[in-house]
C-alpha cells in the first residue's frame, strides 16, 4: 500500500468562528492549532499545510486560570544587547487582546515556514465583529475549554 500524500487540489478547506468568551486561552489555543495544521482531516500530512480557516471573536472576554494573567510574562526582543522587554498578560490583555491569543495560538503552530502560512489562516478580532461574511463560517463550539463560572 503506497503512503497517501495530499496535493493542493486535494485540500478542502473550511472556515470555522469561535466565539471566545469564557474560554480559557490555553485549552482554546490548543484546539485552534489543532485545526490550523489540520490533525483533525483524514488526509492531514505533517509536511503540508492541510488545515482550515479559524476566525475568533471576543478575544477581549478570554480566561486565564490560577491568576496566570498576572504572573505569566509576554516578552519581546529588539535585537539588540539589552533589549528585551517583558510585560504581563494581563496588560497584553487590556491593550492588544487580539494580539494575546494570536500570540498563544502561534506558538502552538511549528516555527517554520510551513507554521507561518498556517498562521495567515487564522484571523482574531477583540469584539464581537468580524468582516468575514461571504466565506459562510461555521461555528465551532470548544466546550473542553469552557471556564467554570
Amino acid at each position: 500500500m503506497k503512503t497517501f500524500a495530499p496535493k493542493p487540489s486535494d485540500i478542502e478547506r473550511e472556515w470555522f468562528v469561535v466565539d471566545a468568551e469564557n474560554l480559557v486561552l490555553g485549552r482554546m489555543a490548543t484546539e485552534i492549532a489543532r485545526i490550523l495544521r489540520g490533525k483533525h482531516k483524514p488526509t492531514f500530512a505533517p509536511n503540508a499545510d492541510v488545515g482550515d480557516h479559524v476566525i475568533v471573536i471576543n478575544a477581549e472576554k478570554v480566561v486565564l486560570t490560577a491568576g496566570k494573567a498576572e504572573r505569566k510574562m509576554v516578552y519581546r526582543h529588539s535585537g539588540y544587547p539589552g533589549g528585551i522587554k517583558t510585560r504581563s498578560y494581563a496588560d497584553l490583555l487590556i491593550e492588544q487582546p487580539a494580539e494575546a491569543v494570536r500570540k498563544s495560538i502561534t506558538g502552538m503552530l511549528p516555527h517554520t515556514r510551513l507554521g507561518d502560512q498556517m498562521a495567515t489562516k487564522l484571523k482574531v478580532y477583540a469584539g464581537a465583529e468580524h468582516p468575514h461574511a461571504a466565506q459562510k463560517p461555521t461555528e465551532l463550539v470548544l466546550d473542553k475549554a469552557r471556564a467554570k463560572d
